[in-house]
């Protein structure tokens, strides 16, 4: 016990491996773990070995004051916060300094925006070392108002491009990763927006959207938009508000969510002359046999309105197994398409990514032998293709009148010609690039560079 060292209950302390000179720490021995501030948190490998990258803020309130960090990746654990919020943590290892004492911690990386402290030192990183006197504060000393202000000056960043947000939910998925590699690669400040973590402020005066602990998002130059099906009400809602605030959205809410209404998007892409698979929709179950007929009878596709990227999709092989399904969903109240069979097509549809009225890459996708494809993705393996002419003018046309600037439209080859399947708004990279090895992700960075000096 004598040979532990003293210490308040919020000290300042430094990560020397990180290049962080000082950061005030709360000490609390309530807590098991320790905890570092971190943002724009991106796992990576170096030397074949799993690291992790991100930024810190070291000053509360200020995310002027930027520093660049990167270490080992040694663990990834879930973390219950004192207010009984789980989440899954990245966790690093590194030496900390506390006045002349100093010695390895593990930290767990995340944004403590919310909290009052950018560090928190937890009872596994003290045991053996220090006692904590609660009614005591810095006991090991503190910087000077004049070496902050140094220290502060000096990691202050200055802006050359742009401040883009990326609003999704997952940013270990591939396609986020891809696009916030892109865009810092191409010099603009990018930060992951997760859809979970904003709320708003609708007022008349001052409409605001914030994130989690009170950080206002104001101040963002452009987001991309990357919704999921199971956000999309929330998510267009987001990106309604930072239209409102003269934020550049890639993708704009209405084409967001005019894209996820099947039959509406059917509808408007007919409208503007694109041809379709033949497709019924009703609303009553009682005229079954005449909306087989309408669409050229068995082998038919019955798709929930609601369903996208293959789910919700039902291959019916004969008349009496077209019936049962419809049915079936009908006594659910569910809202469904049923849709011709495009059996000379076997198994295979394209793929054309549309950026900003051109098509940047297409794909041939196949599915693996055995498998079925209801005229729609649902797996195996993609292959580099040449779109023809006529492919590639439906795709622009799809993405235009779906007036979207970032789109993943589906085509079908069949007697009739190439017919359009689908138009995704928030269509995947990882296909494209792997059979391509095209960065999409920088032609997507290169999208808002141009639009941003045109709304501008």
């Amino acid at each position: 016990m004598l040979d532990k060292v003293i210490v308040g209950s919020e000290e300042w302390c430094a990560f020397p491996e990180l290049n962080i000179p000082t950061i005030k720490a709360r000490v609390d021995s309530g807590a098991k773990t320790s905890a570092l501030h971190a943002i724009n948190i991106v796992p990576f490998v170096k030397n074949e070995e799993d690291w992790v990258k991100f930024d810190v803020n070291p000053i509360q309130s200020n995310t002027r004051t930027v520093i660049h960090c990167e270490a080992p990746l040694v663990d990834k654990r879930i973390v219950k916060s004192s207010s009984g919020y789980r989440e899954k943590r990245y966790v690093i290892k590194s030496e900390i300094k506390v006045g002349e004492l100093s010695w390895d911690v593990e930290l767990t990386l995340t944004n403590r925006d919310s909290m009052g402290f950018r560090m928190l030192l937890g009872r596994e990183a003290m045991s053996g070392r220090i006692l904590v006197d609660p009614e005591q504060k810095y006991l090991l000393g503190q910087p000077t108002a004049e070496k902050l202000k140094e220290y502060y000056e000096k990691n202050e960043e200055v802006r050359t491009g742009l401040r883009i947000g990326l609003l999704a939910s997952n940013p270990e998925l591939y396609s986020n990763k891809r696009i916030m590699e892109a865009g810092e690669a191409r010099g603009h400040e990018m930060h992951f927006l997760n859809l979970k973590y904003c709320y708003m402020k609708l007022d008349a005066d001052t409409p605001e959207i914030h994130y989690r602990g009170g950080r206002v998002l104001n101040d963002f130059d452009a987001v991309i938009p990357r919704i999921r099906p199971s956000m999309t009400f929330y998510g267009c809602a987001l990106t309604r508000h930072f239209e409102a605030l003269k934020v550049y959205c890639l993708n704009s809410a209405t084409a967001i969510t005019q894209s996820r209404d099947k039959l509406y998007s059917l509808q408007l892409l007919l409208n503007n002359g694109i041809d379709i698979p033949t497709t019924g929709f009703a609303n009553s179950p009682l005229d079954t046999n005449d909306l087989i007929k309408m669409v050229g009878g068995s082998p038919l596709i019955v798709k929930l309105l609601e369903g996208t990227q293959g789910k919700g999709v039902v291959l019916a092989e004969t008349k009496k197994a077209a019936e049962s399904v419809i049915n079936a969903f009908k006594s659910l109240n569910a809202n469904i398409l049923v849709q011709e069979f495009i059996k000379e097509a076997d198994g295979k549809d394209i793929r054309l990514f549309v950026i900003d009225g051109k098509v940047v890459a297409s794909i041939q996708r196949e599915a693996l032998p055995g498998e079925f494809r209801a005229n729609i993705h649902l797996g195996g393996t993609a292959s580099i293709i040449k779109a023809t002419v006529e492919e590639r003018r439906i795709a622009i046309k799809a993405a235009k009148a779906m007036n979207l600037k970032v789109a993943g439209v589906d085509i079908i080859r069949s007697a009739k010609g190439p017919l359009l399947l689908e138009v995704n708004s928030s269509p995947g990279l990882e296909g494209i690039e792997g059979a391509t090895e095209k960065d999409i992700a920088a032609e997507m960075i290169r999208a808002i560079e141009k639009n941003f000096k045109m709304v501008r």
